[in-house]
């Protein structure tokens, strides 16, 4: 089945009806910047300074207290939605292989933000940015940026999360919600680029993806040689009862440091196999981020 077919298509633009519909908002628009500025709704008031504006001048306040206040507004801002996709090679694991899944959970996230006129942005990384879609906004754009992501392939060496948020931050661009999708298999620690990202006034939203035989792998006793798909060395070893306990122990340990990690910091964090389908995926998101009415 094409990653990005009719049959795509169509559960995008039903996300997008649900979102509006029967949520209060989508994942993004709750965290839309709300600033003083020209808006309709009443914040409240200052002092008059001369050169401001007569008419928002507070006059029912001013015929009660001889004073002259300005009322001030409420105004909401577009908010600016940035996508770091892991393009690494260990995102090629698995079946379907955590590469799609983490695509079409991206384009999904990114039709609901283009859909609520919110502007998107895509970098698809690795162990440095391999290639990038710049600002958009609107739906007319999907077709655009799903051709976009259908181009990537998973490459690249080992994932390093600290290179890429740190060319990320350095450009110029305004404050938004960064949405990390992959699985953070990353030898230097993900929390680094994390940390890069929250320092500098982003706010990170992370979603972790794992192939069900990473979580639980099959029990493969004996002499087998394992290959490093990132790095693409190879080892042989002895598998024993053993190993495999240990290895499931150090995959829970990870899975919950990954949400340690953003409990810590109250940061959203969505840790998902790719045995659940991404449209129940989206619709769980919107759930946990308190969207239901």
């Amino acid at each position: 089945m094409a990653l990005f077919g009719s049959d795509f298509l169509k559960k995008l633009e039903y996300l997008s009806l649900v979102s509006k519909r029967v949520f209060r908002g989508s994942l993004m628009a709750q965290r839309r910047t709300v600033q003083l500025g020209s808006g309709i709704e009443f914040a409240d008031h200052r002092e008059y300074t001369p050169g401001d504006d007569f008419r928002y001048i507070d006059w029912n306040l001013c015929a009660r207290h001889d004073e002259l206040l300005l009322k001030r507004f409420q105004e909401e801002e577009d908010l600016h939605v940035y996508f770091l996709v892991d393009c690494s090679r260990s995102m090629a694991f698995g079946a379907p292989p955590k590469f799609d899944f983490a695509r079409q959970v991206a384009a999904a996230l990114a039709y609901i933000a283009l859909a609520d006129l919110d502007r998107v942005a895509v970098t698809a990384f690795a162990n440095d940015i391999a290639a990038d879609f710049p600002l958009t906004r609107g739906k007319g754009r999907i077709l655009s940026l799903l051709k976009f992501f259908e181009g990537l392939s998973a490459q690249g060496a080992d994932t390093n999360l600290e290179r890429v948020a740190t060319g990320f931050v350095h450009r110029d661009q305004r404050r938004g919600l960064v949405v990390v999708v992959g699985d953070l298999y990353d030898p230097n620690g993900f929390e680094r680029g994390l940390d890069i990202l929250r320092h500098r006034k982003y706010e990170p939203h992370v979603v972790q993806v794992y192939d069900r035989y990473e979580k639980d792998p099959p029990d493969m006793l004996g002499d087998v040689e394992m290959w490093d798909v990132e790095s693409g060395s190879s080892r042989k070893v002895t598998v024993t009862e053993k190993n495999l306990r240990q290895y499931r122990r150090l995959f829970d340990e990870f899975q919950d440091r990954v949400q340690g990690y953003c409990t810590r910091y109250s940061l959203g964090c969505t840790r998902t196999s790719t045995e659940v389908a991404f449209d129940e995926l989206i619709l769980r998101m919107m759930r946990q981020a308190g969207a239901v009415r």
